[in-house]
């Protein structure tokens, strides 16, 4: 257990030497990798969001792929195709970009529905079609794909049941002023350093997911998770009838499952085998932030789902008070 965490820690430090700062949210993008889990990134143009995907696959000596999404974009150019070939006589099958271990897709919203599902349904089965063969895809396989959270003509929003599939939401921040000043030092320059050699191999990483499972996580911990999740669908059943009017409707299943592993996996970053509640804490913004949706009430008020999570973590008890299974119950 001891000699994993360490090795995640040389990942980083790895990254460390392209990526300036963004430490938690390179953390997160290996807890979702290690989880088996596909991450939602947002943030403004410019703050290295594909250098940081990049540079982390290259550390973990991992096949990248990156797809400009775009409104011209075909599920074809995505996942492959058949070709003629007019020597042979014969289709042969073209495997697309989504082929790789970390797939990079860049500004998801700017395609239509059509394209997106078609990334969508291969984050969820781990397999494509092709000319009447399947094909699995590589393992491991993530996918993260971002988006722009200031322009939004022409763009195609995610319906929630597909962004429901990403296990993090990942929000990308500007960078403090020390760190701003130190990427400016480093990347104002003609041939800037944005190549990283590997620190761990994809096999360690399957090593890693198979050390995840032997994280303990206590019957006390699962039933605080399932609360903080019932607690957005029904406020008021969890004292929390103040909320009840900004929350439309709250977290699917896929939350409690997802904040489990998460939990685990922010364990395991910090040299724990086992889970306590502030790992919950830590993980669930990211994991539940896109699976609620707010009110208009909620949005005239100035309210996000983060503001409404930070009330939820703040009156659900750690500790049960009552009978535990009916405290869960949705």
């Amino acid at each position: 257990m001891k000699a994993l965490p360490e090795k995640l820690d040389l990942v980083l430090e790895t990254v460390g030497r392209v990526i300036v700062g963004q430490r938690t949210p390179l953390e997160k993008m290996l807890i979702a990798l290690l989880c088996n889990g596909h991450v939602l990134l947002e943030g403004v143009p410019g703050i290295a969001k594909t250098l940081m995907v990049n540079t982390l696959a290259q550390a973990l000596s991992a096949r990248f792929s990156r797809i400009q999404f775009t409104p011209d974009l075909l599920p074809g150019d995505l996942v492959g195709t058949q070709i003629y070939r007019h020597e042979t006589g014969a289709f042969e099958t073209h495997r697309g970009p989504v082929f790789a271990n970390m797939v990079l897709a860049d500004e998801i919203n700017r395609s239509p529905a059509k394209v997106q599902s078609a990334l969508l349904e291969a984050m969820q089965e781990r397999q494509v079609t092709l000319g009447g063969q399947t094909h699995k895809l590589p393992e491991p396989f993530m996918v993260l794909a971002t988006q722009n959270p200031i322009e939004q003509e022409g763009t195609y929003a995610l319906p929630e049941a597909q962004v429901d599939r990403f296990m993090f939401k990942l929000l990308i921040e500007y960078p403090t002023h020390a760190e701003e000043h130190e990427i400016m030092r480093r990347v104002a320059r003609t041939a800037p350093v944005t190549s990283v050699p590997p620190a761990a191999t994809l096999d360690e990483v399957l090593a890693m997911r198979q050390a995840l499972d032997a994280v303990h996580l206590d019957e006390k911990i699962e039933l605080y998770i399932l609360r903080l999740v019932a607690a957005t669908r029904h406020p008021a059943r969890h004292g929390l009838e103040d909320l009840a009017a900004y929350i439309r409707f709250g977290a699917s299943p896929r939350a409690s499952i997802y904040l489990a592993l998460a939990a685990r996996g922010h364990a395991l970053l910090h040299r724990r085998d086992y889970v306590v509640p502030d790992d919950v804490k830590a993980m669930l913004h990211d994991v539940v932030r896109h699976r609620i949706a707010i009110s208009y009430r909620a949005e005239a008020e100035g309210l996000n789902s983060d503001a409404l999570l930070d009330r939820i973590v703040e009156r659900v008890p750690i500790h049960d008070v009552g009978a535990s299974h009916a405290a869960a119950r949705p």
